[in-house]
């Protein structure tokens, strides 16, 4: 038997055991992706050759199967979207991974993290969160209501954009437009890459933050993905 291991980011074969524990890993050279694709060949013997002709590849798949599991429970479906009634374990796992190696999340498409964020409010323990649909939306991707004295209605934006693509401030000001059109409490901008620089600073942006508007980049996404996947009980 034999195996050979590749970056699951990038693809590029890599001079490392599949026995490696993930904390003891080398960043990939090519990427810097922790996650790993591991073939193991098997070649069979001459005995069962006579019956069987060949060899059988098994490959294991880890965060490539993963990242296709459902990460939330659906629930009822409302005039706005689709409300979200809990978390599965495939959510935890998700998050463990991309605490282990932040370059995963460019792997995961829109929809999905538009789900992980919603398993987030869900999680953090709102009353009611609803996934809304993908046309129709109105710029609101995630609609999350907390209640208690009063009532507090926060909507989100997600948008999963690769490193070198930057939410513009033309981005930020359309969602304002959102938050007035919603009279919702408030407004998340959260992506996967970051903002262009010196948005925090544009005069019809500054004057919402942080009161009204929160922009959440990649980092910020996962520490507090993070943070509230340490609450599993």
């Amino acid at each position: 038997m034999s195996d050979s291991v590749a970056c699951n980011q990038c693809g590029t074969i890599l001079d490392e055991g599949s026995s490696i524990q993930p904390e003891n890993r080398e960043p990939c050279p090519v990427c810097g992706s922790l996650t790993r694709q591991i073939s193991v060949s098997i070649q069979l013997s001459p005995a069962v050759l006579m019956a069987v002709s060949g060899s059988v590849t098994v490959t294991v798949f880890n965060a490539s199967s993963l990242l296709l599991q459902a990460v939330v429970v659906p629930g009822a479906k409302t005039h706005e979207g689709l409300l979200i009634e809990a978390v599965t374990l495939p959510w935890f796992d998700i998050i463990e991974l991309l605490e282990k190696d932040p370059f995963l999340a460019y792997q995961i498409n829109a929809i999905k993290w538009e789900e992980i964020v919603a398993g987030a409010y869900q999680k953090a323990g709102f009353d009611e969160v609803t996934l809304t649909p993908r046309s129709g939306d109105y710029g609101r991707d995630i609609i999350a209501v907390k209640r208690g004295l009063g009532t507090v209605r926060i909507i989100d934006q997600v948008k999963a954009y690769n490193p070198n693509h930057l939410v513009t401030a033309d981005d930020v000001r359309a969602l304002l437009g959102v938050l007035e059109g919603d009279k919702a409490s408030k407004g998340f901008l959260s992506t996967t890459s970051d903002f262009a620089p010196k948005l925090r600073d544009d005069i019809l942006i500054k004057q919402f933050i942080p009161d009204r508007i929160e922009l959440i980049n990649g980092k910020m996404l996962l520490a507090r993905l993070i943070e509230i996947a340490k609450r599993r009980s």
